[in-house]
């Protein structure tokens, strides 16, 4: 009796040990997502992650690389902040501009060819293969006529990311 006592208080500790650990459990017994906050060190790297993800994703379908463009990538910045300002994932800006219009107003002097845009407090990593999952984010992603993307995101203090992804050609 005391031995499977002793078992009981040793398997609560360790239980409880484990709890607060600053890990918080969601109601399906799962641990819950860590907020993922972006570092000044992150910010310079997670357009050329993405970069490698797309291309190597491009690569498997037989598709030709995309280049980061730097008119791209301040098109999708500026939607992604005023995305943040309206507080909804839309493919509209505030002064009811279309994406179009909005790398045009950036500089890019090629042809657009898409958008992704999503609300999340998820990694680009994260980000990326859900637009993969669906079919037409997916497209947008493997275009063989895109030779060109913009990625940029928006972090709120509350560590809600707004992503935003241009393609073009």
């Amino acid at each position: 009796m005391i031995r499977a006592t002793a078992l009981l208080i040793a398997a609560s500790l360790a239980l409880f040990g484990c709890t607060t650990s600053g890990e918080q459990i969601g109601p399906d017994g799962k641990p819950l997502p860590k907020m993922y906050r972006i570092s000044k060190g992150d910010a310079k790297e997670i357009p050329v992650r993405v970069l490698e993800a797309v291309n190597t994703l491009r690569s498997a379908r037989g598709t030709a690389p995309l280049a980061l463009n730097p008119s791209l990538n301040s098109a999708a910045e500026r939607h992604s902040r005023d995305m943040a300002d309206q507080n909804r994932p839309w493919h509209w800006g505030s002064d009811g501009s279309s994406p179009i219009q909005r790398v045009q107003r950036a500089g890019f002097m090629g042809q657009f060819l898409g958008e992704n845009i999503s609300e999340t407090y998820e990694t680009e990593t994260e980000t990326l293969s859900a637009w993969m999952a669906l079919a037409d984010t997916r497209d947008v992603i493997l275009n063989p006529a895109a030779t060109q993307m913009g990625f940029s995101w928006y972090q709120e203090p509350s560590g809600k990311i707004w992503w935003t992804m241009v393609t073009g050609q």
